[in-house]
C-alpha cells in the first residue's frame, strides 16, 4: 500500500491528515482517499501536459501539485476524469459505484480547501452531479438458511466459530468491529463495539449470544502477551488476534459446508441480521443504533420486504376477499 506521507504533496497531506486526526477516519478510508486523488491529479497533469502521454500513467508524479495547480480545476476536467477511468463493465467504463466514490473523494477535497482550510474561494464541485447508482437490494439469508449455517459449524474451533457467526447474525457487526473486540468489551449482557470513526456503541446480547460467548470463553486459549494480542476476544490457533481475512475464511467454510451460495460474506451476514430484526418488529431508528449507522438513510436500505411479506400485506387488507355480488 502506498504511503501518503511519502508520496503526497503538502496540500494533499494536509487534507488526509485532517481526515485521519480530526475526523478519525480509518487508515483504510484515508488510503482510499489518497489513491483516488492521486489518480485524479495524474489525470489533470496528463490533460494539461499532453507530453506526459509518453510516461506510464502510474509513473506520473504528483509531488509538484500545489494550490495554484488545484485552483485551476474546472468542472469539465472532473467529468473528463470520470469518463477517463478504466473499468470492468462491458462498455469498458468504470462501475457507477467506483465513479461515485471518486466523486466523493474529489468533492471532499475541494470542500476541505474552501470550508475548512479557507484556501480556495470557488469550489468546482458545487455543481457536480453524482453518477446514477443502480439500487440493488442487500443480499441476505432467510431464517431457515441462517439456522442451516449455524448448524454447519464444526471442527476443532467449533465453539469460537459458532460464537462468531452468532454475533454476526444477531448483532449485525461489521467484520472489522468483530476482530477488534477485546475481552473487556463483554460486560454482563452487553458488548461494547468500536465502529467507524472510532465511535463506540453498546449492543445488548440476547440469550443465544450469551450462551455462545460463554461456551467459547470456557475453552478460549489465552492470547500472547504482546500488546496488540493480549486483550483479543477472538484468538487464532497461534494465540494471536484473528484477522479480517481469517474471519472471512471462517464464514466461507461454514457457508460452503451448509451448501449455501459461496458469495455470502461477513457483510452479508450483517445484512441478514438487519433484515431479520426489521422483519420481526424492530423500528428503523433502533436498527440504526444497533448497526452504528451515522445517517438514517443508510439504514433505510433494509426497509425492503420479501415477496411473501408483500403478499401477506395485500392479503391482510380487509377488502381482500370482497367479491362483486352476482346479480340474479
Amino acid at each position: 500500500m502506498a504511503d501518503y506521507h511519502l508520496e503526497a504533496p503538502p496540500i494533499l497531506q494536509e487534507f488526509l491528515s485532517y481526515h485521519e486526526s480530526i475526523l478519525s477516519h480509518s487508515a483504510k478510508t484515508v488510503d482510499e482517499y489518497f489513491l483516488d486523488l492521486r489518480s485524479f491529479f495524474r489525470y489533470l497533469k496528463l490533460r494539461r501536459s499532453p507530453e506526459l502521454g509518453q510516461v506510464p500513467f502510474q509513473d506520473i508524479s504528483i509531488l509538484d501539485v500545489d494550490l495554484d495547480f488545484v485552483a485551476k480545476t474546472q468542472l469539465s476536467e472532473i467529468y473528463g476524469y470520470l469518463t477517463f477511468l478504466p473499468g470492468s463493465t462491458k462498455s469498458g467504463k468504470a462501475e457507477s459505484s467506483t465513479r461515485a466514490r471518486k466523486c466523493a473523494a474529489i468533492r471532499s477535497f475541494f470542500n476541505y480547501l474552501c470550508v475548512h482550510a479557507h484556501q480556495l474561494d470557488t469550489n468546482p464541485t458545487q455543481a457536480l452531479n453524482n453518477p446514477k447508482l443502480r439500487k440493488a437490494l442487500p443480499r441476505y439469508l432467510s431464517l431457515s438458511e441462517s439456522l442451516q449455517l449455524l448448524e454447519a459449524v464444526s471442527g476443532p474451533n467449533e465453539a469460537r466459530d459458532y460464537c462468531i457467526l452468532t454475533l454476526f447474525l444477531n448483532c449485525g457487526l461489521r467484520v472489522g468491529e468483530l476482530v477488534g473486540l477485546n475481552l473487556q468489551d463483554v460486560r454482563e449482557d452487553t458488548i461494547r463495539v468500536l465502529g467507524k470513526g472510532n465511535k463506540e456503541r453498546q449492543i445488548y446480547l440476547n440469550e443465544a449470544c450469551l450462551e455462545a460467548i460463554g461456551a467459547y470463553l470456557a475453552i478460549r486459549q489465552p492470547p500472547k502477551e504482546e500488546l496488540r494480542h493480549k486483550d483479543a476476544l477472538f484468538v487464532s490457533r497461534n494465540r494471536t488476534r484473528l484477522t479480517t481475512r481469517a474471519v472471512e475464511n471462517i464464514v466461507q467454510k461454514a457457508v460452503r459446508k451448509a451448501g449455501l451460495d459461496p458469495k455470502y460474506s461477513p457483510h452479508k451476514l450483517r445484512h441478514t441480521a438487519a433484515t431479520l430484526m426489521l422483519n420481526n418488529g424492530v423500528d428503523i431508528r433502533t436498527l440504526q443504533d444497533v448497526l452504528g449507522h451515522e445517517n438514517l438513510g443508510t439504514t433505510q436500505i433494509y426497509t425492503h420486504v420479501s415477496d411473501a411479506n408483500m403478499k401477506q400485506a395485500v392479503d391482510a387488507n380487509p377488502l381482500a376477499h370482497v367479491k362483486k355480488s352476482q346479480e340474479s
